[in-house]
């Protein structure tokens, strides 16, 4: 079995100082679309930390590679 990979980032503007929240709707529509693509997310992790907040969110995906 092979595998391919994806990786998608997704902006935010959380943090202490922002006042907002993170779009969780968005987030899951994305995930279900790449889902239905047949795309398994594997891992999550945030970058760009500022301010004890995440300015992006990194998700990887894998589905099998075709023959």
């Amino acid at each position: 079995m092979q595998w391919e990979y994806r990786t998608e980032r997704f902006d935010t503007e959380c943090g202490f100082f922002s006042g907002t929240t993170f779009d969780t709707k968005e987030m899951n529509d994305a995930l279900n679309a790449l889902g239905r693509e047949g795309w398994e997310l594997v891992s999550v992790f945030d970058i760009s930390k500022l301010k004890g907040g995440s300015k992006h969110v990194i998700a990887i995906f894998k589905r099998e590679r075709p023959n």
